[in-house]
């Protein structure tokens, strides 16, 4: 059974699979295949698998098993999903409008994983396709000064944990226990404070510049734009600084210097982003596999229903990453009121 490869302008690479009769063809299938999909994940960050027969939450568990065997837990969550059982998540819960920014994975922890390992159980009647990017070309895209600013202080999350803005400690931590979530926090060079309500707020500088452990490249990698105050709806973003205060927002980011990115800043990553980004719409039995550390990942809205799974492993260390930055629990000062430029 011969591989067929397309590779178009604004898709991703595509693997097209032979007509298969059940999920038991498919994974013997991928497996005839997979020293020469591997090959295309290392060169391309990404590799859309079309025609599959994986058609339930078994079925890709089962081809799970074979394309990402290492297991991956979903740490310091920030998003609500569904939980299948057996490591087999929803891709998102948050509302068909929302779209989802570019992301690696867990790129704020110290152990994320490597791979992800999307599947289409349902297609939506429109919008919804999961559009990756290039995160070589978004480093190489961007304005010197940015990257050096990256490359020399890294990037500093701040999270106010509530369950009415953002998620819970608890959820995201997976305890019910302040000591637990404190045990974590100390261990994973995260600073914390808990707030007179209850909640918990903490802070972690980590590096926004790594290479890819295998292939050596560099590649951008971080959450700075994701979920810096800039990214918020204006409206939103002015109501709730005005309500909680930029130290109360559900998550803001700055350059580990402490420098706050400015929206033109923010507008130039996000261009950088864009330019580097291509999708596919979904189909039922559609697999996709990410290298999380050379592409970065979004949604886009939709209309109708949409069905994602979503699968993580092969986890990978931040130290094996070769980071331009040692992460550490705090960075040397706090991050400034938001600005709109740099004198």
């Amino acid at each position: 059974m011969n591989a067929r490869w397309t590779v178009e302008p604004g898709r991703p690479a595509t693997l097209e699979a032979p007509d298969l009769s059940g999920v038991e063809e498919a994974v013997a299938w991928l497996e005839s295949t997979h020293t020469e999909l591997l090959a295309g994940l290392r060169e391309h960050g990404a590799v859309y698998l079309r025609g599959l027969p994986v058609h339930s939450v078994e079925a890709f568990a089962q081809v799970r098993d074979l394309l990402v065997p290492r297991r991956t837990p979903y740490r310091e969550k920030a998003t609500p999903r569904s939980d299948f059982g057996g490591g087999v998540y929803s891709s998102t819960d948050l509302p068909a409008a929302q779209p989802i920014r570019p992301h690696n994975e867990n790129s704020y922890t110290l152990t994320f994983p490597g791979l992800l390992l999307f599947g289409c159980l349902s297609a939506p009647e429109q919008g919804g396709a999961t559009p990756v990017t290039d995160c070589r070309s978004v480093l190489r895209n961007l304005p010197p000064h940015l990257v050096e600013r990256m490359r020399t202080h890294g990037w500093l999350l701040k999270r106010a944990y509530s369950e009415h803005l953002s998620v819970d400690w608890q959820s995201a931590f997976g305890t019910d226990f302040p000591a637990e979530a404190e045990r974590y926090c100390q261990e994973n060079l995260i600073s914390w404070t808990w707030r007179e309500d209850g909640g918990l707020s903490t802070r972690q500088l980590r590096p926004g510049i790594v290479r890819h452990p295998e292939t050596g490249e560099e590649v951008w990698f971080n959450h700075l734009a994701f979920w810096n105050e800039w990214s918020l709806e204006e409206e939103v973003r002015e109501a709730l600084v005005e309500e909680l205060g930029h130290d109360g927002l559900p998550f803001n980011t700055a350059f580990g210097n402490g420098l706050p990115l400015t929206r033109e800043e923010l507008g130039t990553v996000n261009a950088a982003y864009e330019a580097a980004t291509v999708r596919r719409p979904w189909e039922p039995g559609d697999l996709m596999l990410v290298d999380n550390v050379l592409s970065a990942h979004g949604r886009d809205p939709f209309f109708g229903d949409r069905r994602i799974l979503v699968a993580m492993g092969d986890p990978l260390a931040l130290a094996d990453c070769r980071p331009t930055v040692e992460p550490a629990a705090d960075a040397p000062c706090p991050i400034p009121e938001a600005v709109t430029s740099h004198d």
